[in-house]
């Protein structure tokens, strides 16, 4: 969709001058600028942990800044916590939602604000706003639906409608298509050239360089918490826009050196599984997996993908078929004994999966391996041997900030915790590693890091399953590409002969005639 700009130049209706906010002696902003007019897209860039979601935080009154102003609609503001920014007409979408899954679509987006009649919640005057709300800006939200039913790219939208219906004209989107497939990505571009029509500003946090050619008016860099400039879209490559922000060239292009792939390591054979309703997700997939190579398994999200890696890596069970690791069962074996057998994952869910939030950096980093020698000794943790480990796996994964070994998890930028899971499995060194969408929500420079340690593993002769809803991503690593649909596998294609339109055929369950 061509981008129309709705901006008025005239009207600023947001201006941080000069914005420094520390956290002890760490700078994560350092004297930081951004002006934000009526109508307008505008795009913050930057790498993880280069201080963007810190700068809307404190222009959300979630934090203070420790110098410099903030000016709302021309008027300077001490903006004292989100009540007050909300009531300043700034709203904030996280990138992690905040929404209760048993709730409806209605009840999450009324919560706080409930109307009532009397003493009685009048839920059908709330419900009928969500309506307006939804179809003035193209949302197609259904009202009734639980949360816990519907798709990701649907609950969103639930968060837009909830910062809509609290009256904001500024919205705050942190990293809103990290989660998103790509149809949805094209869908929220549509709703937010909608909000600009309607004259709302939206500033958008991210590092996707498409997204931004494709939805932004202006963007301002910023660079290790210090302000690099703001330019206008139209005028810069996507090229541009990566070197200004990691401060070097990047490249996009996956150099690989010809493998001839060895014996399989991962064999899955006709495998069945239910869901939690009991409707069949798996239906007789087959899959394999050599030494030496990437297999890249695409598809749209909901096509049984991670059901089967649940399944594979022993966090799910399924009702029939086989599973073996260097020719050893392992058909719903525990996740210690899978782990044991050779498997390795960078799981979907970082949060759930990945991580324990409370605990260190350092504990992070040995979560498979605290009882075994050199990080215990008997009952003992060996806390030298845990630190050294872990200030070698900071440094040479770039995991920032640097000195965070002892710092709770938590504290990293969701790019730096997705760090520390792959810092962890690649040094677990295994026969099989699984990378579950192991780029999603990072920058450009962490995505070309990944990318090569994925590339040298396979080249270190370890099976590689790559499952990824970035088709890109899938394309330029594997060297087969395995599509499934609807709980099968629907086609196998070389990497090397590999196009977008093929594949997307393939996904939504068409036949290739070659």
């Amino acid at each position: 969709m061509e981008r129309v700009s709705h901006m008025d130049p005239s009207q600023v209706v947001i201006a941080m001058v000069d914005i420094v906010k520390k956290f002890g002696d760490f700078v994560a902003n350092d004297h930081i600028n951004l002006t934000v007019h009526k109508g307008e897209v505008h795009a913050i860039l930057g790498e993880n942990g280069a201080g963007k979601s810190t700068l809307m935080n404190v222009l959300y009154g979630l934090y203070r800044p420790t110098s410099g102003h903030i000016e709302v609609k021309g008027k300077e503001e001490t903006i004292g916590g989100p009540g007050h920014a909300i009531a300043l007409g700034i709203g904030m979408v996280h990138q992690h939602f905040m929404l209760v899954q048993p709730f409806t679509v209605t009840e999450n987006i009324v919560l706080g604000m409930e109307p009532v009649k009397g003493i009685m919640l009048n839920i059908r005057e709330a419900r009928e706003k969500v309506v307006e709300l939804s179809n003035r800006y193209h949302m197609h939200v259904d009202p009734d639906a639980k949360i816990e039913d519907i798709s990701v790219g649907m609950q969103q939208r639930v968060e837009i409608l909830k910062v809509l219906y609290r009256g904001a004209d500024i919205l705050i989107l942190d990293e809103p298509t990290a989660s998103l497939t790509p149809q949805e990505i094209s869908e929220l571009m549509e709703i937010i050239g909608h909000l600009t029509a309607d004259g709302k500003s939206v500033i958008l946090i991210t590092h996707k360089l498409k997204e931004i050619k494709a939805c932004a008016d202006n963007c301002t860099i910023i660079r290790q918490g210090k302000y690099i400039g703001t330019v206008k879209v139209a005028d810069v490559s996507e090229d541009q826009l990566a070197s200004m922000m990691v401060g070097r060239d990047v490249t996009f292009k996956v150099s690989k050196k010809e493998m001839t792939p060895g014996k399989v390591v991962l064999d899955v054979k006709n495998i069945r599984a239910r869901d939690y309703r009991g409707v069949e997700v798996l239906k007789g997939l087959n899959i394999s997996v050599r030494e030496g190579e990437i297999v890249g398994l695409a598809g749209v999200d909901g096509n049984g993908q991670m059901e089967l890696v649940e399944i594979i890596t022993g966090l799910r069970k399924a009702e029939s078929g086989e599973i073996t690791i260097n020719g050893k069962s392992v058909f719903n074996a525990v996740p210690r004994v899978c782990f044991d057998s050779g498997i390795s994952s960078i799981p979907a869910d970082r949060q759930k999966h990945g991580l324990v939030m409370d605990f260190s950096v350092e504990d992070n980093l040995i979560l498979q391996n605290f009882e075994k020698e050199p990080f215990a000794k008997g009952a003992f943790l060996q806390r030298d041997r845990i630190r050294a480990q872990a200030t070698e796996l900071i440094d040479k994964f770039d995991i920032r900030p640097a000195g965070s070994e002892a710092r709770p998890v938590m504290q990293l930028s969701g790019g730096n915790q997705q760090k520390v899971i792959i810092a962890r499995e690649i040094t677990n060194d295994k026969d099989l590693l699984i990378a579950v969408n192991p780029t999603r929500g990072l920058d450009v420079g962490a995505i070309e890091f990944v990318h090569k340690y994925l590339v040298e593993q396979r080249n270190k002769n370890k099976a590689v399953l790559l499952v990824s809803f970035e088709l890109d991503e899938i394309m330029s690593l594997s060297d087969r590409i395995e599509v499934i649909f609807d709980g099968s596998i629907s086609g196998s294609v070389r990497g090397e002969d590999a196009n977008e339109n093929e594949l997307g055929l393939m996904m939504a369950g068409g036949a290739v005639h070659g």
